[in-house]
């Protein structure tokens, strides 16, 4: 009998335990996180960010783009808590349409300035956590079966030996696309950019919806060039693809890959966490351990990726992020490629 009840005694501890154990977990909560880097690195910080903190991670991955327009959209009734990566131009528009909230994550003194420049630009809306330049990718086998050398300045992209060959992303939806545009005109001029986009649209054959869609093309020998971030080139020639990548010989621009928490989270503190989560070496890590994505992360103590693009060895504009972070010059630039280039025939 003693036995018995000692054995009913240590039923009631375990399952004691046991829904301690569950009540623990679901009182941490659960996170809704929109993602605008490669799938592979959102389920890397998903995966890992929930293991390490028992916070259940809700996790949709979109482009720069699309996510703006979501959360405009949701702006009366948010479904997402914060919105990670996807170049900055957007998230400053988030900030500046008060649709993001102020947070000063605790590593702010570790970042590089570049970081720190995205932090104050958006009044503490939103910070860095990566970065990336603009260039070339391209398909060596093709151009060396069609004899067409591997374009070095931006010029390049106008001659007749690229007609059909050349894929660049739609800015409606991509941030890596509209950062090209904003990069034209700051090395240009409005008038002569617009013409040289003109000019450019006879040698493209399609404009995706993704960033990374038209490197993705090149590496499957569907383009022979594509316009995109440098370090999404070497990610496919990581994977075994014959392609690699040219700068502009007459500069180019940059993005600062943001990170920013939703007006109206209802998962304030989760997010708040990740945030800070976000911002440490081992977070920005993750990318290059599981996708091999080669940005610059903002962190000083995370270390480059091996083979990533070095920033400092590249000739880059001094983009100015705070103009073409506007949401009036956004709108207004892409009514304007709406009309002038996504209107004609190919």
């Amino acid at each position: 009998m003693e036995y018995f009840r000692g054995l009913v005694a240590a039923l009631f501890a375990a399952c004691a335990v046991f829904a301690a154990t569950i009540v623990s977990a679901s009182a941490q909560g659960q996170l809704n996180v929109y993602c605008a880097v490669q799938v592979e690195w959102c389920q890397a910080i998903a995966t890992n960010f929930q293991r390490e903190t028992g916070i259940t991670v809700n996790m949709t991955q979109k482009g720069s783009g699309e996510t703006l327009a979501q959360i405009r959209a949701e702006a009366q009734n948010p479904r997402g808590d914060i919105w990670f990566g996807g170049t900055g131009d957007p998230h400053l528009i988030l900030a500046e349409a008060g649709l993001s909230v102020e947070y000063k994550p605790a590593a702010i003194g570790e970042l590089h300035p570049w970081a720190v420049k995205q932090y104050e630009s958006a009044k503490g809306r939103s910070v860095g956590i990566y970065s990336g330049a603009i260039g070339f990718g391209f398909n060596t086998e093709l151009l060396a079966k069609k004899n067409i050398p591997a374009p070095a300045c931006w010029a390049d992209l106008l001659k007749p030996a690229y007609k059909g060959e050349i894929q660049v992303a739609n800015p409606n939806s991509s941030g890596t696309a509209y950062t090209v545009i904003a990069t034209l005109i700051q090395l240009m001029g409005e008038d002569k950019a617009f013409d040289f986009l003109k000019q450019m649209h006879q040698n493209v054959n399609a404009y995706p919806r993704s960033g990374t869609g038209p490197i993705k093309a090149a590496a499957r020998g569907e383009t022979a060039v594509a316009v995109s971030f440098v370090h999404d080139v070497v990610t496919e020639k990581n994977a075994g693809f014959p392609v690699d990548y040219n700068t502009p010989c007459e500069g180019t621009g940059f993005e600062i890959g943001s990170m920013s928490i939703i007006k109206g989270a209802r998962n304030l503190k989760q997010a708040q966490r990740f945030y800070d989560w976000a911002l440490t070496p081992a977070a920005q890590k993750l990318g290059f351990d599981v996708g091999k994505q080669l940005q610059m992360p903002s962190n000083k103590a995370s270390p480059l990726p091996p083979g990533a693009p070095d920033l400092t060895k590249i000739k880059l504009i001094d983009y100015d992020f705070v103009k073409y972070g506007s949401s009036t010059e956004r709108q207004r630039l892409l009514a304007k490629w709406d009309s002038d280039i996504g209107a004609l025939p190919r």
